[in-house]
Formats: C-alpha cells, sequence, structure tokens
C-alpha cells in the first residue's frame, strides 16, 4: 500500500539529515508540508457529508443540475446524457459517458468513471443505492426539492449547495437573486381577480396541471399565489397531468393560461412527424378561440426545453416572461 511506503521514504530521509547534521554541525532544512486538500461540508437530502473540492471526476444524472454545472464549466467524466436537452453543452460534447435514461440505464459505466462525486436525482432519484454500490469511494449528493418543503427555497438550496462544492458562490448568489427577482416581479403584476389554468401539451392532446402537485407548473401556483381557475379532484402528479377536453377549458374560461410544451425538449426524431407545437393546439383551435386567455393572447409558454431541464434557470425564465406579460396587460 502507498502509506507505509511513504513512512518508509520519509523514515531514510530524516536519517539522511541527522547524518549530515552530525558530520557538520548544520542546521536541519525545515519540511515542506503539501497543503492539505480542501474539502467543504454540505447537507442534501440525506444528511451532511464532506466533499474534496474541486471533485476530481464528477458524475451527474439530476435533470435540474445540468445547466447549472454546464454553465459553470464543470467537466463531467459521465453523465445522463440522453436525458439532456439541446441547450446544453455536454448533449454534444463527445467522449461524454452516456449513462442513458433513467427507463434503460446503464450504471455499470459508473464503475469506470471512478467518480468521488455522484449528483444524482430527479428521474435517477430511485437508483441511489445502485450507484452507492457502483461507486462506494464516491459521495452521491441528491438535492430535489423534497416533498413538503417550499419550492422556492428548494431550488435556491440546489444550486446553492454546488455553489459550494465547486466554489462558485457568487455564481450561486446571482442565480438566486435573478430568480428571487423573477419571482417578486410576477407577484406584483399579478391581479388575484384572474384565474389561471396551467397545462401541459404532449402527443397533440392537453392535460391539466394540477396546482401544487402538478408537475412543473403545479408549484407556480403557490409560488406567485395565482388563482385556479379549474380544480380537479385527485389530481394526477405525473408528467402528462390529467388529460383534459377543449370544451372544460372552454367552461372555465380562464384569464391566462400557463404551458408547458413537453414534446418541445426532444429533437425531431424522437417527436415525431405528427408533432404539433403547443400554440398550435391552443391558438388555433376554434373550439377555444372566444377563451378570455385565447382572444386576449394570455398564453405563456415556458422554454422549449423546460421537461428536460426544469432548474432554477428555467423558472427564471419562466417567471420573467409571465412578469413581462402581466405588466403588458396593464398597460
Amino acid at each position: 500500500m502507498s502509506v507505509p511506503r511513504l513512512l518508509a521514504v520519509s523514515t531514510l530521509g530524516v536519517a539522511a539529515v541527522l547524518a549530515i547534521t552530525g558530520c557538520s554541525g548544520a542546521k536541519p532544512a525545515a519540511e515542506t508540508e503539501k497543503p492539505a486538500a480542501k474539502s467543504v461540508t454540505v447537507e442534501d437530502n440525506t444528511g451532511k457529508h464532506t466533499v474534496q473540492t474541486p471533485p476530481k471526476s464528477v458524475v451527474a444524472t439530476d435533470n435540474r443540475t445540468f445547466q447549472t454545472l454546464s454553465d459553470w464549466g464543470v467537466p463531467l467524466s459521465a453523465a445522463a446524457v440522453s436525458l439532456m436537452p439541446d441547450t446544453v453543452s455536454y448533449k454534444t460534447q463527445k467522449g461524454l459517458v452516456d449513462l442513458g435514461t433513467h427507463r434503460e440505464p446503464n450504471l455499470e459505466l459508473l464503475v469506470a468513471a471512478k467518480p468521488d462525486l455522484v449528483i444524482n436525482g430527479q428521474r435517477y432519484q430511485g437508483f441511489h443505492d445502485e450507484i452507492v454500490k457502483l461507486a462506494p469511494d464516491a459521495t452521491v449528493l441528491e438535492l430535489d426539492p423534497r416533498d413538503g418543503k417550499p419550492f422556492d427555497s428548494e431550488l435556491k438550496r440546489q444550486v446553492t449547495v454546488l455553489g459550494e462544492v465547486f466554489g462558485k458562490q457568487a455564481e450561486a448568489k446571482k442565480l438566486v437573486s435573478d430568480f428571487d427577482t423573477a419571482v417578486d416581479r410576477a407577484k406584483k403584476a399579478y391581479k388575484s381577480s384572474d384565474t389561471v389554468l396551467a397545462v401541459n401539451t404532449s402527443g397533440g392532446a392537453i392535460g391539466n396541471i394540477a396546482p401544487t402537485v402538478g408537475r412543473t407548473l403545479g408549484p407556480v401556483y403557490d409560488l406567485i399565489g395565482l388563482t385556479p381557475a379549474l380544480k380537479v379532484e385527485k389530481s394526477s402528479e405525473g408528467h402528462k397531468g390529467d388529460e383534459i377536453s377543449v370544451e372544460a377549458i372552454a367552461s372555465a374560461n380562464p384569464d391566462w393560461i400557463l404551458v408547458m410544451d413537453r414534446d418541445a425538449s426532444f429533437d425531431k426524431a424522437e417527436r415525431g412527424a405528427d408533432y404539433k407545437p403547443a400554440a398550435e393546439i391552443l391558438e388555433k383551435n376554434d373550439a377555444l378561440k372566444n377563451v378570455k386567455a385565447v382572444a386576449n393572447k394570455r398564453i405563456v409558454y415556458m422554454p422549449t426545453d423546460t421537461y428536460l431541464n426544469e432548474g432554477i434557470q428555467t423558472y427564471t425564465e419562466f417567471l420573467n416572461d409571465f412578469a413581462d406579460a402581466l405588466e403588458k396587460s396593464k398597460a
């Protein structure tokens, strides 16, 4: 092992110094110590961890972190590349090991990557224990938004922890500040008398995204204090929401419609030839033309890569777009 070998060399070095000292009477030279490796203690969903910084080999599987890591120039040894949108630079990086999607993961590739840090979560959350077994020497961080915790605080916690790990504290603070500003803008511009319907489009169908529990846009109801135009009992938390007819939307007659186009995140080949953008589905539907949100052009779309991103930057961009539309409606 390397430690005994180093000790043996050190012992020989000391003996040589003593011998020289005995012959010449010269003072021994001061020993120079290597600087200790830096470490930082952070807390994730599983507890406290001490992480060597900067990590030597990083693996990332949490969609919400891809944009942040990419923007900060963090090199990855392996990642869930198949789950990345085209807007993230890792997607086209040659040589980056692809662990695959959560439906068909190739976790054995972790072994060759020899990570000392794995940033796991979201779609890969269920593979935590297997990842720990395959990479026993790695710190596995789980920073998914936790149930029962304020969604905005959870998004900010995620980038704050990553900022500590990668020495990007200033950049993390800027992300948090930009997000808070976008939230405040939307809150100030929104009138509680305006009703809101959040929907998802996929495969040409429209799904209602329920307040609080619904995917992606659900937490925005609570974050901004939106008044729902429609309430559905036992609402789905799934990515497609609860299927809703155009007649039901017309009946609810929302003042605003917020939209996530799920299929827009994928490339053309994955979308298929029958793909219809959300704008076409909603704005060119005769059954919806008299709905207030449609007639008054009060439909706000999330960024096209949202379904495969969902990081704090996604929400910041969307909330600023929403605030712009709200402010414009008052002019």
